[in-house]
């Protein structure tokens, strides 16, 4: 019994030590050297391969991080192949046939790492051919989406090759001949690729087909075709002695694959397919539609049981978001449910836009029964706090309303106080504005000391429930704007509060101006120009002169971005793409670094976009898709051995 309890002693003593010699034993040397290949069947860059079946082996256990994500197999598969890490194995079944005289590649890109410490083995391709020899052209290149210079990740790109099957709705109708996917900086590089003259697309393969088959699917496509080549080249390689010293510096010879500075512009295209996305009943009183893609028009409701003339409608730009305001109290207070026909616009099942009806009930998340008994009991505790101060002042109380016996209209402005001699005030209520009565409005500037009355507008928005008060501005002016109660009502019946506004205009002192001269080629169709701010959201807009200049007064002083559109077809709006009529989206470009606008001072830039490539345009700071974090190995031992030489100084 006591050998037998020796013998488990030992073997939990030996587990121990081998459970701590994985990875650093005894605090030895970690292991800092990423896993090799020592075999592969069949083998790598083999010819006449039949087998869908292939391992790879490594001199240590592996693991694959992110594989869906960062290994492509090119031809691309119709059914995923199954890649996995088994041990030292990195094991691969083809479940499409393989195509005759076809160069095959699985880029791993970083995703194999050692199973202990991680370390990353470089970037690696495995490749076969089923034919007599083995395709070794690379292209390479960078997506970007086309409205703001964004690099993509993730998306297919794929080439084609120039035969007399290539029609202008190739994306539509065939596979890629050649695939790769775009990594966090956009970039791609399409390997194992035959000699010839190719055309370039790429695609967000929403539904797994390879195919452009949704109009949800982002895309991009080339106008121009073109033809790898080939040629020697060096490259600079720094030998490092340690983490800040360089030993030597090699000059390698290697293999350069044109073309590598492709440039993609992805898109969606406009009429996306819409749907009713969810109805919501928040309140009593509204009613909430969300659709799936803008429209042209306010989808029709007929009441069942009301009248559909009692809703006010508050839509989004693109009618994409509505909000109805149901304005029949008698209505609301009597029933919890209310039921309509709805006709909208759908696209059905061929992708054709039709009006489509069907019914629905909908009742409040909140019933107005039970919205009555909270204001009942807030009206009640405000009372017996009443009486309680009452009771305890030795003076009658002042006569005061009760706050929660009648409902006042919400307006809140902006911009308050100071504003800029450019701006006008907006005024908006919390739900949409029924009437107003501008004899019960006033507007002062401050002369000296007296306020004078001067003329002003107030006009109602776009929005129902926004006005905008319009003045003759002057700077350095105080300025004041008053409202009596009950001039302005909502639709729900209840009237906004009196409204006191100064404001005070700043002077020209607080701002800055920017003069762009943009140089583009004369017959350059019209230029929009954008001021953005560190949120790459636009601050200030100008349509360009035809002689290229844009000027911008009034800026606060801040840091600007710039970017500028091509408006080709002169709407003043940005438009996108459509592949069927081979139309690209319009140009975007970037100034590549932000331009310090101070107060006094006047600024004269000039901007030559076609001079940068556009990779390289948009600056880092406001570019919301950074670049992949690169793999690599810890250094541990250094940094150990560092810690240990300090110690000993100590």
């Amino acid at each position: 019994m006591y050998k037998t309890k020796y013998i488990l002693v030992s073997l939990m003593l030996l587990l121990l030590v081998a459970c701590a010699s994985i990875g650093n034993p005894d605090g030895g040397i970690y292991d800092e050297i990423p896993p090799r290949v020592v075999s592969s069947s069949p083998a790598d860059r083999s010819t006449g391969n039949t087998s869908r079946k292939m391992q790879i082996l490594f001199n240590e256990f592996i693991k694959l991080e992110n594989a869906n994500e960062k290994v492509i197999v090119s031809p691309p598969q119709l059914e995923p192949a199954n890649i996995r890490a088994d041990g030292k194995r990195v094991k691969i079944t083809l479940f499409d046939s393989l195509q005759a005289n076809t160069t095959y590649t699985i880029d791993f890109s970083d995703a194999i790492v050692d199973n202990n410490e991680g370390n990353p083995m470089d970037y690696y391709t495995y490749s076969f051919s089923t034919g007599d020899e083995i395709d070794t052209m690379e292209v390479a290149g960078t997506v970007l989406n086309a409205q703001d210079l964004e690099p993509v990740k993730g998306m297919l790109v794929g080439l084609y090759p120039v035969d007399s099957t290539l029609s202008d709705s190739v994306l539509r109708e065939r596979v890629f001949s050649r695939v790769s996917r775009t990594n966090g900086s956009g970039q791609f590089c399409i390997k194992g690729v035959k000699p010839g003259r190719y055309y370039a697309c790429a695609l967000d393969d929403k539904d797994g087909n390879l195919l452009f088959s949704q109009k949800s699917e982002r895309i991009a496509f080339m106008t121009d075709t073109f033809t790898t080549y080939c040629k020697p080249d060096t490259r600079m390689d720094t030998i490092w002695r340690d983490s800040t010293h360089y030993d030597s510096i090699r000059v390698i010879p290697y293999t350069h694959y044109f073309p590598d500075n492709l440039v993609l512009e992805a898109f969606l295209e406009d009429g996306q397919d819409q749907h009713l996305l969810k109805m919501e009943r928040p309140e009593p009183d509204i009613l909430k539609l969300f659709f799936t893609a803008p429209a042209d028009s306010l989808p029709i409701i007929r009441g069942l049981n009301f009248d559909e003339k009692c809703l006010v409608a508050d839509a989004s730009l693109h009618y994409d978001t509505i909000t109805y305001w149901i304005t029949d109290t008698a209505f609301t207070h009597r029933e919890d449910t209310m039921k309509f026909d709805l006709t909208f616009l759908e696209t059905d099942t061929t992708g054709v836009l039709q009006w489509h009806t069907e019914t629905y009930e909908e009742t409040p998340k909140v019933t107005w029964e039970k919205l009555w008994k909270e204001k009942e009991k807030k009206i009640e505790e405000w009372q017996k706090a009443r009486e309680k101060r009452a009771k305890k002042s030795k003076e009658p109380l002042p006569p005061e309303e009760n706050p929660y016996t009648k409902t006042l209209l919400d307006v809140s402005v902006k911009p308050s106080g100071n504003i800029d001699p450019n701006q006008n005030i907006r005024y908006t209520a919390k739900e949409p504005i029924a009437s107003v009565d501008t004899s019960h409005m006033r507007f002062f500037v401050k002369v000296d000391t007296i306020w004078q009355p001067e003329p002003f507008l107030f006009l109602p928005e776009r929005d129902v429930k926004s006005y905008t008060l319009y003045a003759e501005w002057e700077e350095n002016r105080q300025y004041r704007f008053e409202v009596d109660s009950a001039a302005i009502i909502g639709v729900m019946g209840s009237p906004c509060r009196s409204i006191k506004n100064e404001f005070t205009v700043k002077g020209e002192d607080a701002f800055g101006s920017l003069f762009v001269h943009i140089l583009l080629p004369n017959d350059t169709a019209q230029v929009v120009v954008q001021l953005l701010n560190k949120s790459d959201k636009v601050e200030a807009e100008r349509v360009a002169e035809k002689d290229g200049r844009a000027d911008f007064f009034y800026l606060k002083p801040a840091d600007y971005y710039m970017r500028c559109y091509v408006d080709s077809n002169g709407n003043g709006v940005w438009d996108t793409g459509n592949y069927s009529a081979r139309l690209q989206p319009e140009r975007v470009y970037y100034f590549p670094q932000p331009i310090r606008v101070k107060a006094k001072w006047d600024i004269e830039q000039d901007w030559a976009p076609l001079e940068i490539p556009r990779t390289k345009q948009k600056p880092l700071d406001i570019t919301k898709q950074k670049p992949d974090k690169k793999k690599s190995v810890k250094n541990r031992n250094e940094e150990r051995e560092r810690q240990k030489q300090e110690e000993r100084r100590k």
